[in-house]
């Protein structure tokens, strides 16, 4: 077997190179024996910046909006906060369908979904072999349901991947607040969830506690340890990482400065203290532990009858303040007391991809000659300002020459006069993040600046759309040479300041 997959390479291989000789070489015999000379060796990219994002990060940071599904007992008694004295007996979704609410994620382009497996008041969506505070326990299916196991079907079977929260507050649970005892419980629940339900691909720890709460230590080294043993390409959310960080509050804004490097050493889960330090990051981290923003479409995080969703308006605005400052949207959709995402809720996500769609399916920089300060191994060096046009935002790249060490700038020259309200601009973050602070001017007037870029920071111009013949880019500081993989212009016809 292992021969027969080493053959199947070499083949691959020989067909893939051969797809990339030109048609001449093939039709003329007499100038094959030149073709090694036409191959020029290219130089090697730049040295990365640590520290970098794994593999799982890098996809990760990619989605750039993905979806939480907060649904329990709380959905059936008004509450936010369950108290844990909540009978099974009132978990009675009749109409519930998970693949409806994956069918709304993949309307509004989403590929990741959390659910809320146990939320603080200890009732658990899976029957859990561990506890009767369940499904197991509830009218709905006759106690043979399991929606965890019904989300993930729905969600693998529409390509859309899943992640589930565990809380580690549990005010159901005697043992809570008896250390040993507790730990081991919640540990076996981790090895349930995570090996009974195929590839999980973000496991939430949420660091919330009551300040009535018993006095317990989460052992979560341990949890961590388990959860690398049990998934491949997972990551861990909590306070302080280790894959992925809070931003530091619940309105969906991550710092206008934002690193994804952080020093983990310096953080602790449910520490009040640090939320500043976690909405910046630090630009001397040793840590690639990039930022998620939560934050619900509605008001409460679970479904209450007399709440709507927010706006248009306000979604956008939650957009541009996360996913444009380096972050991931994690945007909170709950499913109503039938089971299912509200019909309100549904229109509203669906409005708001349109809306990005329309913002940024027509990038004004594609028509326009790019310049830059210089470029690494020169014209056609393979490092040249073309890179930023293309559709590779991780990869490929522009690069200055070693010896631009000061204000490296990008400027773009339209054909006829640039109109637009917002600027992109993208790092290749798979070497580093680099930029500390940058600026933008329009026609030599400045009409924007900022600090950090990352994966990717928009800057919705202040006084609304400007005209202009070219737009200038500079990087006024950095760490090492910087590299940018994209910019854009667009123009978005809801920004009216």
């Amino acid at each position: 077997m292992a021969n027969y997959s080493w053959y199947s390479l070499i083949t691959i291989n020989l067909l893939l190179q051969l797809q990339n000789i030109p048609l001449s070489i093939t039709q003329h015999h007499h100038h094959r024996h030149h073709h090694h000379h036409d191959s020029r060796l290219v130089t090697p990219p730049p040295l990365p910046i640590l520290p970098l994002p794994n593999f799982s990060q890098l996809k990760w940071q990619q989605r750039e909006v993905i979806m939480f599904l907060h649904f329990g007992v709380n959905t059936f008694t008004d509450s936010e906060w369950g108290t844990g004295q909540e009978s099974p007996a009132i978990f009675d979704p009749t109409g519930l369908n998970t693949s409806q609410w994956v069918d709304v994620a993949v309307e509004a382009g989403i590929s990741l979904m959390i659910l809320t497996a146990k939320h603080h008041d200890g009732f658990c969506l899976w029957p859990s072999r561990y506890t009767d505070h369940s499904v197991a326990g509830s009218p709905w299916m006759g106690g043979h349901g399991d929606v965890v196991g019904e989300f993930v079907a729905a969600a693998k079977s529409r390509g859309v991947d899943a992640g589930l929260y565990l809380s580690p507050w549990d005010r159901h649970d005697k043992r809570y607040g008896h250390q040993k005892a507790y730990n081991e419980y919640y540990l076996a629940q981790l090895q349930e969830l995570l090996s009974k339900y195929g590839s999980i691909r973000e496991i939430w720890f949420d660091g919330a506690k009551g300040p009535n709460a018993p006095n317990m230590s989460y052992y979560f080294a341990d949890w961590f340890a388990m959860v690398r043993e049990l998934q491949s390409s997972i990551n861990i959310f909590s306070d302080a990482g280790p894959d992925v960080r809070w931003v530091g509050n619940e309105k969906g804004f991550a710092g206008s400065t934002c690193w994804s490097s952080i020093n983990r050493t310096a953080l602790s889960i449910g520490n009040a203290s640090i939320v500043d330090y976690l909405n910046t990051g630090d630009p001397r981290g040793a840590d690639w532990v990039p930022p998620e923003c939560d934050v619900s479409i509605r008001d409460g995080w679970f479904w209450h009858k007399s709440e709507q969703p927010k706006n248009l308006t306000l979604l956008l605005q939650l957009y541009y303040n996360s996913v444009g400052r380096n972050c991931l949207l994690l945007l909170n959709v709950p499913p109503n007391t039938s089971g299912l995402i509200s019909e309100t809720d549904a229109k509203r996500l669906k409005e708001f991809r349109i809306a990005l769609d329309t913002i940024f399916s027509h990038n004004l920089a594609q028509n326009s000659s790019i310049n830059v300060s210089s470029q690494r191994a020169g014209k056609g060096g393979g490092f040249g300002p073309e890179n930023m046009l293309d559709g590779d935002h991780l990869w490929t790249y522009w690069a200055p020459d070693e010896h631009d060490k000061r204000g490296q700038w990008v400027e773009l020259q339209g054909n006829q006069r640039l109109r637009f309200n917002v600027v992109m601009i993208r790092e290749a973050i798979g070497l580093g993040q680099r930029i500390k602070q940058h600026e933008i001017y329009v026609d030599g007037r400045l009409v924007a600046e900022g600090t950090t870029v990352g994966h990717k920071k928009l800057h919705r111009l202040s006084e609304g759309v400007v005209e202009g013949n070219a737009v200038r880019i500079l990087v006024v500081r950095s760490k090492g040479l910087p590299l940018i993989s994209s910019v854009g212009l667009y123009l978005d016809p809801f920004w009216n300041p």
